[in-house]
């Protein structure tokens, strides 16, 4: 039987691995709720690339995590304002959305199925 000492230690200098599975602010948010600070999530929306470059969406994100997308209008593909806003940033897989979703409802911080402080709610999605 290893002694802890012979364990490697997860968040040590030059380990790549996460050292939790927690979303960061979360655990911020519950200290804080436990100081009696309050602070809440904030939202935004940002024109991304899907599925390989070949669909422009509005994608809506909870703490720079994604967690659904509204397609755009036909002629929202011949704007030069949101091509260029969409090259800017990563393109996503629905993959990517799926494991960041699981990822939030893991955490209970999906902002579509739980009731959270958010700063601007006003950018959720209607439907």
């Amino acid at each position: 039987m290893a002694e802890s000492v012979d364990a490697p230690d997860l968040k040590s200098v030059g380990h790549c691995a996460r050292g939790s599975s927690s979303l960061p602010t979360r655990i911020i948010l519950n200290i804080l709720r436990y100081l009696g600070v309050s602070m809440k999530y904030q939202l935004h929306t940002k024109y991304c690339w899907l599925n390989n470059k070949k669909q422009i969406v509005l994608m809506y994100f909870i703490q720079n995590f994604p967690f659904t997308f509204d397609d755009l209008p036909e002629f929202a593909y011949h704007d030069v304002e949101v091509m260029e806003v969409a090259n800017i940033g990563p393109s996503y897989e629905m993959e990517d959305l799926y494991q960041a979703s699981m990822y939030l409802i893991d955490e209970e911080c999906h902002p579509m199925l739980f009731e959270l402080e958010l700063e601007n709610p006003e950018l959720l999605p209607i439907d």
